[in-house]
């Protein structure tokens, strides 16, 4: 019989946080961003259950969007990162992607092309990673139509550094440097907002927005966790007690006997470790949630198990399910505890650890 470590994915969770996503981003429509396998929660699950909601997904390269196709899924998919060969310019026409262009050489596919998909220019409006500077965009148009592609272009996109700080005023540089760089062009679609973009007031959201880590429930703004921002956590994280011992004061736990008992403490080992994708960098106090009281950690992660401190949980018992984070505990606490962001650790969830879905009912709002 396999362990019971499982990371539990709730499907209405999902739809409860696009359709925030969607309030917050209107008028703007908003495509659901479900990249990095849905950010550890399964590419075609989520396409699955964001398919009767989301009128199109995103993703960064074009293996997660055959995925979808895989899934049998038709919507349109936007590939965030473009494309990385020539050859790709016919499978993306042939199946429907959009694709965002960020370099001359991508322009040169399309000249060659027999078949263009519909895409999207990226502008560089200051994150400096990918895109056309706003100086150079009218040589990229000018191109374009030389080029004849021009009924193809869906419209431009930029991405935001500092959305998730509100002290900053980066993200009104960008959104001005945006405006300002696609003005000739009005009747084109304009997309710039990520997740920490919708809670910012006064943000100005143009056609649509992209939200990715705020649809499976964890914050995208600094200082919040997701709870906090109406969000609802889609994954709980799950895995059995399989021990409980009592420690005497003065007696260690774990690899390098990080952590010594000062008093009489009850503790419990726990199936999981960094090889489940737990971060080992999680230390002494980490929350985590059994028998219906918050536990702490205590000493170091290990591949397969970890230490608890049961002095709060006195009725937690071997086979009691532990939640090491889901609805009980913030992912988004954890993360700050390992020095880390959610994006992190829920991507990092190994193929070791079983998902299940379930879809209690949709919630209202």
């Amino acid at each position: 019989m396999p362990r019971n470590t499982v990371a539990r994915i709730d499907t209405s969770a999902l739809r409860h946080n696009y359709r925030l996503a969607c309030r917050l981003a209107s008028p703007a429509r908003a495509m659901a961003v479900i990249k990095a396998d849905g950010y550890g929660h399964g590419i075609a699950e989520v396409a699955r259950a964001l398919e009767g909601e989301a009128p199109k997904f995103a993703v960064a390269c074009i293996e997660e969007a055959l995925a979808i196709r895989e899934a049998g899924i038709r919507h349109p998919v936007v590939l965030l990162q473009g494309m990385h060969s020539s050859d790709d310019v016919a499978i993306c026409a042939r199946e429907g992607f959009e694709v965002v262009l960020h370099s001359d050489y991508q322009l040169d596919w399309l000249m060659h092309a027999t078949q263009v998909p519909a895409f999207w220019l990226k502008v560089n409006t200051g994150m400096n990673r990918l895109g056309f500077a706003p100086a150079m965009l009218a040589d990229a148009m000018a191109r374009l139509k030389e080029y004849m592609v021009m009924q193809n272009l869906v419209g431009f996109v930029t991405h935001f550094a500092c959305a998730d700080d509100v002290a900053s005023n980066f993200t009104d540089d960008q959104t001005g440097v945006f405006t300002e760089a696609v003005a000739d062009w009005p009747l084109l679609a304009k997309s710039a907002s990520n997740s920490a973009a919708h809670f910012l007031p006064g943000q100005p959201m143009f056609d649509w927005s992209r939200p990715g880590i705020m649809l499976y429930g964890a914050s995208p703004m600094l200082e919040k966790t997701g709870p906090e921002l109406g969000l609802e956590p889609a994954m709980s994280l799950e895995a059995p007690l399989i021990a409980v011992r009592l420690l005497k004061p003065g007696q260690s736990v774990g690899y390098g006997c990080s952590w010594t008992a000062e008093r009489e403490t009850r503790m419990g080992i726990v199936a999981i470790g960094y090889g489940d994708g737990y971060p080992r960098h999680a230390g002494s106090g980490t929350p985590a949630w059994v028998a219906g009281s918050r536990i702490r950690l205590i000493g170091r992660v290990s591949m397969d198990m970890l230490a608890v401190d049961l002095t709060d949980a006195p009725a937690a018992c071997p086979g009691d399910t532990v939640e090491l984070w889901g609805r009980h505990v913030s992912v988004d606490e954890v993360a700050r505890h390992a020095g880390t962001i959610a994006y992190e650790l829920l991507t990092g969830v190994t193929a070791r650890v079983p998902r299940f879905y379930d879809s209690p009912g949709d919630r209202a709002g």
